[in-house]
């Protein structure tokens, strides 16, 4: 469904949200491919570390940070002009993540706001960014971290199921609008992973991975030309047959998996 990418020697990839978790072993993982990695987080300790840690290296250039916060759009589009003036990207890929687990008994909305801000709308600020130069090019890749909690409605998800549904279904529409411009588009449905996101939960977590792993099914999934990049299989297999029920069959297979 996407040009296959196999050969990261060269390629300018800019991963934003990439401090921890996924997104820093995504980048990890394409530095040491041969690719040039420019991070993007609100911790500049964490992006000057990692570039310390990922000199110039068989040729390849050394890995770069651009710290920022993707709620502030006009900090978002400054960078992305920076990094547009030393060169094409040929892949995007939004980590940015927030979560806290909430149920409609305990409704906290600024906190609902701020998974919206950096789950949905910091995508849109980087899409808006990048998506002209990138259109114009008629080369590229963008791939957006959504996750199988956007799936369906799940016990305690209240703020972070939607943000993830609706980064879905933006990166469907994208595909339809861009595939016939030449850009490949993919989304991501990372099943669990250990992170400092999902440290937080105090539940066993099926099929748990960790984020070197996480990278490495997403770089095969690049490589495949995949639109639709899932991952641990053994989990989220299970999450796309759930998704097929009808209601008067989910809720109830819901209640008894969560025993919520």
């Amino acid at each position: 469904m996407n040009p296959p990418i196999t050969d990261w020697r060269g390629l300018r990839v800019w991963l934003v949200g990439a401090s921890s978790g996924i997104g820093e072993a995504t980048a990890s993982a394409l530095h040491a491919r041969g690719a040039q990695v420019l991070v993007s987080a609100r911790k500049a300790g964490a992006l000057e570390a990692f570039v310390a840690a990922h000199p110039p290296r068989d040729g390849a250039a050394g890995a770069q940070a651009w710290p920022l916060d993707v709620t502030d759009a006009t900090a978002v589009a400054q960078a992305a002009r920076e990094i547009l003036a030393q060169g094409p990207l040929d892949l995007v890929v939004y980590c940015a993540g927030h979560y806290r687990e909430m149920r409609a008994s305990d409704m906290d909305m600024a906190d609902l706001r701020r998974h919206l801000d950096i789950n949905y709308s910091g995508a849109l600020h980087v899409l808006d960014a990048v998506l002209p130069a990138m259109t114009a090019r008629g080369r590229g890749h963008i791939s957006l971290i959504s996750s199988v909690a956007g799936f369906r409605g799940l016990p305690k998800s209240l703020a972070y199921g939607p943000t993830k549904a609706a980064l879905t279904n933006l990166t469907e529409t994208l595909y339809l609008d861009l595939q016939p411009l030449g850009l490949g588009v993919s989304v991501v449905h990372p099943g669990f992973v250990q992170t400092p996101l999902t440290a937080q939960n105090d539940f066993t977590m099926p099929a748990l991975i960790t984020p070197p792993q996480a990278a490495q099914a997403m770089i095969d999934g690049w490589g495949q030309g995949a639109f639709d990049i899932h991952y641990p299989k053994r989990f989220t297999r299970w999450m796309k047959l759930l998704r097929l029920l009808p209601y008067r069959a989910y809720f109830p297979a819901v209640r008894r998996f969560t025993g919520l």
